[in-house]
């Protein structure tokens, strides 16, 4: 299929939240704590929620830019596009790359929302949780409808009340939540527990999907302390590879059959093998494992059935196509996100997609998203209006080169060194002094 004949939808974007977020959606009495933007003494912007920093901007909005301007550090809004933070000019940014819709990730609060998890009041959590959601629905998504996928944030200090944000957000339209990779790591139950029986339950009624981000366990891969910075990006995925271990070795499947998630910006290229070696356990290991998988089926059976998947640009999973379930296959720009192939996607995906029938193509670009989240950009916008030829003709006078910034520098990779030993140390150096 021609790159200017394809229809995208993005099942994993982000928004560099812009500092208004909160204003008149709390409660009065928790109006003076709500998450803010704080300039520190060496001119760097990040948010703040009761004594806790969110995660910063750095390599989350580096599109548009050269590589050698991506930054690692907390740098500020008046140093990426615009389009990181405006939800116009997002809009005009997805079309000059021939975007349709896109799902969002939040960015400060931690992909899995954890940092407004994991203030010392739950009351007020909840109440911050509940703002940057209708923030995020009414006001970010609500502003041009057609183009945005909703996508929640969740109370998961307590199952019941997310299973009670997940009912309310469905009634709002919104049919994906963050879910953390490895909820464990943030001192929360593991999806071994059961604990987490009712909101499961309540994502089976409203047929709701939980999205696990990769870093929204607020870990990452690491291996020597000394190991330079490529070692651990090039880890990026292995967070992922636990996940899928995690969920396709879980029996919540047998009491939530209609239970689905979704893997997050951890390409796909290495699942067939994974698959492959968790086949050789079952068979090999059994045994004594006394590992149950009713009906005869295998956690490859699993994988097929509740987990969905998406790609960037990953010719080894499109090489390997024949080992997913294409219905739960999807594309994902990662937009603003240094991983990001915007402004060039579709040239790109004609290429790579070029081996698969139009069929195949449009399942993997658009139909899956629409379907899984229950989502209908058509109902907006005349299906040959959301080709890319016809979005671009849209935006000709948007400037696809991010004119702002400053050269990376030794800053940058210390900070990421932080990074990969731990979010504590990340913190500590990005604390205002």
């Amino acid at each position: 299929m021609r790159a200017e004949d394809l229809i995208l939808i993005s099942v994993d974007d982000h928004i560099c939240e812009p500092p208004n977020v909160f204003e008149g959606r709390l409660p009065a009495k928790y109006q003076e704590h709500a998450p803010k933007v704080v300039e520190n003494d060496e001119g760097r912007e990040q948010w703040w929620y009761m004594g806790r920093p969110g995660r910063n901007l750095g390599l989350n909005a580096a599109a548009g830019k050269p590589r050698e301007y991506f930054n690692t550090d907390a740098h500020r809004y008046d140093e990426m596009r615009r389009g990181c933070w405006d939800v116009n000019e997002r809009v005009r940014d997805m079309s000059a790359g021939g975007v349709l819709a896109g799902l969002n990730f939040p960015n400060f609060t931690g992909f899995a929302g954890q940092v407004l998890n994991q203030g010392p009041d739950p009351e007020m959590n909840i109440a911050m949780i509940q703002a940057y959601n209708d923030w995020h629905i009414d006001e970010w998504c609500g502003s041009h409808p057609g183009r945005f996928i909703p996508c929640g944030i969740l109370p998961l200090f307590d199952a019941e009340k997310a299973a009670d944000e997940v009912r309310r957000l469905a009634s709002k339209g919104c049919h994906a939540v963050t879910f953390s990779e490895k909820p464990e790591a943030l001192d929360m139950p593991s999806i071994h527990s059961g604990k987490w029986d009712p909101l499961f339950a309540a994502c089976c009624e409203v047929g709701t999907v939980l999205c696990c981000h990769i870093g929204s366990s607020s870990q990452s891969a690491s291996t020597s302390s000394d190991a330079p910075p490529s070692v651990p990006m090039n880890l990026s995925s292995a967070m992922a590879i636990y996940t899928l271990a995690d969920l396709i070795w879980s029996d919540i499947w047998w009491r939530f059959p209609d239970l689905r998630f979704s893997l997050t910006e951890g390409d796909v290229g290495w699942i067939p093998y994974f698959l492959w070696r968790a086949e050789h356990v079952h068979n090999r290991h059994s045994g004594w494992t006394n590992h149950p998988f009713p009906d005869g089926t295998g956690p490859k059976d699993v994988f097929l059935k509740h987990v969905l998947c998406c790609f960037i640009s990953d010719p080894i999973g499109i090489e390997l196509r024949d080992h997913f379930n294409l219905d739960n296959l999807c594309w994902e720009c990662d937009f603003p996100h240094s991983d990001t192939n915007w402004p060039d996607s579709p040239e790109e995906l004609e290429t790579l997609l070029s081996v698969m029938s139009d069929s195949d193509v449009n399942r993997i670009t658009h139909e899956n998203a629409m379907r899984h989240y229950q989502f209908d950009p058509f109902a907006h916008r005349d299906k040959e209006q959301c080709r890319v030829g016809a979005l671009r003709a849209e935006a000709t006078d948007v400037d696809v080169v991010t004119r702002v910034g400053r050269k990376a520098d030794e800053r940058d990779r210390n900070h990421f060194k932080n990074l990969t030993r731990g979010f504590q140390a990340a913190e500590d150096a990005s604390a205002p002094k």
